[in-house]
């Protein structure tokens, strides 16, 4: 059978078609569909959260790269996103590229529970409440003291609020008085006196 332009283009369309028709399905066995956070609102978390220059910021869910590229160019910050479907992650490196933002920014197609998130110094979430009532005991292993999660919309259960306003939280990692802690960095465990 020869090749012909047409044949190569009905296969790229039946490829994109199939990367179309799993990224569509993935999200009803991940959690979520993406729902872009409006950049008014990453502005408002990352402000909120205080990010500094030189911090790293990541993104669990980073859809299309929105939050990686305003905390580079707008707040100095070293970023990390973290996203599952395949288009998106593609979508989010080709922006980086087209911005030139390779040496501040990057994006891992993985699944955000299985990534170490102990170099954070701000993680940001827009996920629903099961998937952050999910992710509370990670943070407790593996954020630094003193790191700051900013959530839009939905919020996480138990921790105090650092910072709010309108449709966003910042939370910093609470102090956890009875329980051992492992961080990336150090080893913390607190003993309790019987």
């Amino acid at each position: 059978m020869l090749s012909t332009p047409l044949s190569s283009l009905l296969w790229l369309a039946v490829i994109l078609s199939l990367i179309a028709f799993f990224s569509t399905l993935l999200p009803f066995f991940t959690g979520a569909h993406w729902v872009p956070t409006p950049a008014s609102t990453v502005r408002r978390m990352l402000r909120l959260a205080n990010v500094q220059p030189g911090e790293t910021v990541y993104d669990l869910g980073s859809g299309d790269g929105r939050v990686l590229i305003i905390a580079a160019r707008e707040f100095g910050a070293r970023a990390v996103g973290v996203e599952i479907d395949p288009l998106k992650y593609l979508w989010t490196r080709a922006m980086i590229a087209l911005l030139g933002l390779g040496d501040r920014v990057t994006v891992r197609r993985a699944n955000f529970f299985d990534v170490a998130l102990g170099e954070a110094d701000v993680i940001t979430l827009y996920l629903l409440p099961k998937a952050n009532a999910r992710l509370l005991p990670k943070f407790e292993r593996e954020l630094r003291p003193g790191a700051r999660v900013a959530a839009h919309a939905f919020f996480l259960p138990e921790w105090p609020v650092m910072a709010e306003e309108k449709n966003v939280r910042v939370y910093r990692l609470p102090t956890f008085d009875n329980s051992p802690r492992r961080h990336q960095d150090s080893k913390v465990h607190q003993v309790s006196s019987s």
